[in-house]
């Protein structure tokens, strides 16, 4: 009997317990990944189409573009260069990671199954697409994907090479990506298609596709190098990242010294050229002034000298002068 009428006391707070537990499961799992939403799944060139997310992170700066060679199983096979970049938009989320924008509709440069594709710009990485039908396009089938083919790293990564004189006087910088890569799957992967990254400070990376020449049999390994160039003048602190089959495989940081000669070449400038101007000026001002003509060629004047005292008619007059001869006293 005590058990009997303990019993449902002990009971209530454990279902309790669980029923929170449930509750506040779902929404957890429900942000878990960003998501983006279209207000239509079909739309024309010169069309808009509304596109809404959330499950971002709060504050973050979104691109959204049209894309082809796309789906949101796969993501974007090849890259940012298969979408329409120059009429992408830039969204900002909310405090609750969500944000609603107008997309023009427009044709990508390859052809569709075609996404709208949104993704960070700065801070960490995370992107999502919605499947869009752009009525007109042409429609090709997506390259097949290698089944079973998985790499993974083995090793730690490396930027093989230094910069030079004209890196120092602001040639873009250029470094080589050593990776070790391995293949642990059940098939073999064949001249497959990185994507590099490089990010400056808090910035997202930026991607470029490269493909990679070779076959990386199951169990086997190889070493991968693929170049990293950076736009001229950079400097600062860069990250470099190798991503492949939508997971990034291995980063590594690249520190990158200011040009210092690009400074030291406006500091000459500056010197240099304003004296060179203000002799030029000079010279200009004295072959254009006006001249009275002969000036050059008068000779100097000269000042007259006294002339030669004479002797007197009267010399008597002469002070202390002697009396003429032949007079009387």
């Amino acid at each position: 009997m005590p058990f009997a009428v303990r019993s449902p006391y002990v009971s209530l707070p454990v279902l309790l317990a669980l029923l929170l537990v449930l509750v506040g499961a779902g929404p957890v799992g429900a942000v878990d990944r960003p998501v983006v939403e279209l207000s239509k799944a079909q739309a024309g060139t010169g069309g808009s189409v509304t596109v809404s997310g959330s499950g971002w992170r709060p504050r973050a700066l979104l691109t959204l573009l049209v894309c082809g060679q796309a789906e949101p199983r796969r993501g974007v096979t090849g890259g940012t260069n298969s979408c329409a970049n120059t009429d992408g938009r830039a969204v900002t989320t909310g405090a609750d990671g969500r944000f609603r924008r107008e997309l023009p509709v427009v044709e990508p440069p390859v052809p569709c199954p075609c996404v709208v594709h949104a993704a960070t710009v700065t801070g960490a990485e995370a992107e999502a697409d919605a499947a869009l039908q752009v009525a007109g396009h042409t429609v090709e089938p997506l390259p097949a994907e290698a089944a079973g083919g998985r790499l993974s790293l083995l090793a730690d990564t490396r930027l093989r090479g230094s910069g030079g004189l004209l890196t120092w006087f602001g040639s873009p910088p250029a470094r080589t990506l050593v990776v070790t890569l391995g293949n642990i799957g059940t098939s073999a992967v064949k001249d497959p298609v990185f994507q590099v990254g490089t990010a400056h400070g808090v910035y997202a990376p930026e991607w470029q596709d490269q493909r990679w020449r070779g076959t990386i049999r199951p169990g086997g390994r190889a070493r991968v190098e693929l170049p990293v160039e950076l736009g001229a003048g950079a400097h600062g602190d860069y990250t470099v990242s190798l991503k492949y089959g939508g997971k990034v495989l291995a980063e590594h940081p690249w520190g990158v010294d200011r040009p210092w000669g690009v400074t030291l070449f406006w500091i000459l400038a500056l010197l240099v050229v304003p004296a060179a101007l203000v002799r030029g000026a000079l010279a200009v001002i004295d072959h254009v002034r006006p001249r009275r003509p002969g000036h050059a060629a008068r000779p100097a004047r000269r000042l007259p000298l006294p002339a030669p005292r004479r002797a007197s008619a009267t010399p008597w007059f002469a002070p202390d002068g002697d009396p003429p001869r032949g007079t009387g006293t």
